[in-house]
This record gives structure tokens, C-alpha cells and sequence, in this order.
């Protein structure tokens, strides 16, 4: 009896892995959105916790976002040193996939008030003349409560958000297998785009380089370090934290004795506190800075739209066209 005839593409198809479904995705603020949302395309849609506007510091998860937070798959997140709210939620999603992404190989991490990450100031020209440049003035010790001493906005150094970009997709590609060679590619070229900005983004800055700033919240360390510019004094260590009136004296006294080329608020803070410290000093104020995107439109183009506007603030106020 002859043996049926089995044709080569039905072997193949047999062999091939069935395709899964495309996982549901939780992340936890807009810049990991953003990135997830880059390596996934076409294929879905990440759900972003953090709502707009919200402070990724201190947030409550609605009864329907717990509910949704239960039937994901994979949770992509910086970390509890950011977002500790999402740490104590884990609990109702017990066989989602929990990604730290502060925890992927190769990350570049600093500490608060780490002085590698900011250009000695004592070597800084003065701004305007001869002028001495300033001391750093850092605020409390410790961080911004909850985060101990880790500063976890590390995804403002743009090689690290290339780096997750690949543990992004190594995780999807886990997860939906059949699926791996679109989010492999999407990351690739999300890689890629993230290189050309960084060049960019160091040739808009060079004007800055050096011109001691101060700025609203001890949030911007990666990206002055990434960036070369110098941050002389933070007025606050988180979006929550109130400073001590021996804190506001210092960068008062910062601001009088020169040297400072900008002080800039953060978004959707009252910048009335920034104009009293600037008033009557010669201190150029900046536009808000939004390190965590609170203001912008969530999507796959928020992180490009982030860095960008962030090096346009600061390189306008530092050393306008």
C-alpha cells in the first residue's frame, strides 16, 4: 500500500509554532508606554496605568485598572523605586510577567546627588564674564521619599532607552513567539530613530554644556549627565516634596551671587515659587521642564516628543537663537 504523499509546506506549516495570541500589556508611566508601545506597532495596544497629569510618585489604581492590572500578561514598569503603588498591586496579577525595567542588564544607574553625574562646577566657566561658577546645592539627602537612594528616571538617558527597547522584545517575543520576528524589527528600528535623536539632541545642546541650571525636581540627573550640562542647584527632590525655607535661602543666595545662567519650574507645578527665587537677580526664567511626560499625549511618539522638548527648554533659556 503506498504511503500518502504529505507535501514539504504542510511538514513545514506542522512544524511551525502556532501563533499565540498578542499578549496584554499593562506598563506603568508614558515614556515606558511610549517604548512598549514602539515595539508592539500594529500588533496591539499597551494599556497605560499612570493617568494624565498623574504623579507617578504617589498614584492610586482605580477599581477598574486593578481589575484590567489582573488579566495581563506582561507588566513592563521602571521599577518600584518610581512607582511603588504599582509594587504593592502586583498582587492581583500573580502570573502576569512583571518586567522592572531598571533591573535590565546594562543599565546605566546613578545615585542622587552622584557627583559623577554632573560636571564638577568648581571647573565650570561662569556664566557671563569672569564670574566664579556656582557650588552645586543639593536638596535633602536621600532622595524623594520612597525611592531610597537609587534615581530611578533612568530612561532620560537615551542609551537606556535603547536598551529596554531590546528587553522589550525579548519579553514579547517570549510571550507571542510567532510574533517575535514584528517586535524584534519594530525595536530595531525604534533603536535606531532613538540614535539619530540622541546626535541630535547633542548638537542642540552644546550651546548649553556647562551653563550651570536650576531646575524645579532632583529628576533630570541622567539626562545632565548623558547631555553634559550642569545642574547647580534642584529646588525640590520629588514632585511631592516640599522644600525646607534653609533650601530656598541657598539657591536664593545661588541666584544673587550670579553665575546661573537659567532656573526653569517643572510641569504643571505653580511657578510663582521660581519667580520669587528669581525676582531681582538677573536669572533668566526657562519654560516648564516634564521629565515624566505628564503633559504630553500619550503614544509611540511621546518619547521622541519628551527628550526633544526637554533640550529645546533648556538650550532656548541657556543660549537663545
Amino acid at each position: 500500500m503506498r504511503s500518502a504523499h504529505i507535501p514539504a509546506t504542510m511538514l513545514i506549516l506542522c512544524a511551525a509554532p502556532l501563533w499565540a495570541e498578542v499578549p496584554v500589556v499593562m506598563t506603568d508611566i508614558p515614556p515606558v508606554h511610549a517604548l512598549v508601545a514602539q515595539v508592539m506597532g500594529e500588533l496591539g495596544n499597551p494599556v497605560l496605568l499612570l493617568e494624565p497629569g498623574g504623579d507617578a510618585h504617589d498614584f492610586q489604581l482605580r477599581p477598574s485598572q486593578a481589575s484590567a492590572l489582573a488579566d495581563a500578561d506582561a507588566i513592563f514598569w521602571v521599577g518600584p523605586e518610581l512607582t511603588p503603588w504599582l509594587d504593592r498591586a502586583l498582587v492581583v496579577a500573580p502570573d502576569a510577567d512583571s518586567v522592572p525595567l531598571l533591573g535590565t542588564a546594562g543599565t546605566v544607574l546613578r545615585a542622587y546627588g552622584d557627583s559623577d553625574a554632573i560636571a564638577d562646577s568648581e571647573a565650570l566657566p561662569g556664566v557671563g564674564g569672569d564670574q566664579e561658577a556656582p557650588m552645586p546645592v543639593s536638596p535633602e539627602p536621600g532622595g524623594p521619599a520612597g525611592h531610597g537612594n537609587l534615581d530611578p528616571h533612568a530612561w532620560l538617558d537615551p542609551t537606556n532607552a535603547e536598551i529596554w527597547l531590546g528587553r522589550i522584545a525579548d519579553e514579547l517575543s517570549s510571550l507571542d513567539p510567532g510574533n517575535s520576528i514584528t517586535y524584534r524589527a519594530n525595536a530595531s528600528l525604534a533603536q535606531t530613530a532613538i540614535a539619530a535623536l540622541d546626535t541630535d539632541l547633542q548638537a542642540r545642546l552644546d550651546p548649553a554644556r556647562n551653563a550651570p541650571i536650576v531646575v524645579a525636581h532632583d529628576a533630570l540627573g541622567y539626562f545632565a549627565n548623558h547631555f553634559g550640562l550642569s545642574i547647580a542647584a534642584t529646588i525640590s527632590a520629588g514632585d511631592a516634596a516640599r522644600p525646607g525655607a534653609a533650601h530656598l535661602s541657598k539657591i536664593r543666595a545661588l541666584l544673587e551671587k550670579g553665575g546661573v545662567a537659567c532656573i526653569f519650574p517643572g510641569a504643571l507645578d505653580d511657578p510663582s515659587r521660581v519667580e520669587l527665587l528669581a525676582d531681582g537677580t538677573g536669572t533668566a526664567i526657562g519654560g516648564a521642564l516634564d521629565p515624566e511626560g505628564r503633559t504630553l499625549t500619550p503614544g509611540p511618539q511621546l518619547y521622541t516628543e519628551l527628550l526633544s522638548n526637554l533640550a529645546t527648554t533648556i538650550s532656548t533659556c541657556v543660549a537663545p537663537p
